[in-house]
């Protein structure tokens, strides 16, 4: 029996193979190729994306107001309450004597919302009223002295006046029933807060700008006592 001869069957096989190999790994290396550009796009969208983020989120705090923390603010923090007084937090465990005469100030002052009255202006950040001075005008220079007239009579409060509701109010009032019946009830002794949210002190018709000014140890002495009372009355266990 003749051999077979098989290269005209074999050649044309053996080039369909190759087509096909061919063919196979071209369109593979296609679709990595457009693998890795839709990566790379999906790469870049999300990048974009995130400095789009990140502009607005800076934009919001340029274009965002400055939180006022105002006279008075407490806050919730995770079930925690915190006090703020003139936009510092301060500790309720520990108060110093200035932040613990500033808060009563505040709730004197928001006290009358209340009772339905006026709210009187806002005091604002200031030593403890006995230590409470006014600012000194500059040196002139020296002058002749002008005639020199009586100080009119220290105001007295109406017998029928309700009951004060200003800090230095309640001292003095404290302080009125103290000297009754002493020898410093003859001169009279008023407290009174001025317009800047300390305190005027009138002996007589001499007046003082501060509890410091006196020169009478006997007098500066029953203040501080008021003073003293008007603590334990009022802030107690402060």
């Amino acid at each position: 029996m003749e051999d077979l001869n098989l290269l005209p069957i074999l050649i044309p096989l053996l080039a369909l193979l190759a087509g096909w190999a061919i063919g196979f790994f071209d369109s593979n290396l296609r679709t990595a190729k457009k693998i890795k550009q839709a990566e790379d796009s999906a790469r870049a969208a999300i990048e974009e994306a995130k400095k789009r983020l990140d502009e607005e989120e800076q934009k919001q705090l340029t274009t965002q107001p400055p939180d006022d923390p105002g006279l008075l603010r407490l806050k919730n923090q995770n079930g925690i309450l915190t006090l703020e007084l003139d936009g510092v937090r301060v500790d309720a465990s520990a108060f110093t004597p200035q932040q613990r005469k500033r808060l009563i100030e505040l709730l004197n002052t928001i006290r009358p919302w209340l009772e339905g009255k006026t709210i009187p202006p806002a005091p604002q950040p200031a030593s403890p009223p006995s230590a409470s001075i006014p600012p000194q005008p500059p040196s002139q220079p020296l002058r002749p002295a002008p005639a020199v007239k009586p100080a009119p009579p220290a105001p007295r409060p109406a017998k029928d006046a309700p009951p004060p509701t200003s800090i230095v109010g309640q001292i003095n009032e404290i302080l009125q029933a103290r000297i009754a019946g002493t020898p410093l009830a003859s001169p009279g002794i008023i407290l009174m807060e001025s317009a800047t949210g300390g305190v005027l002190v009138y002996v007589g018709i001499h007046k003082y700008e501060g509890v410091d000014e006196v020169p009478d140890e006997a007098v500066k002495i029953a203040i501080r006592a008021a003073i003293a009372e008007w603590e334990r009355k009022y802030t107690p266990g402060l």
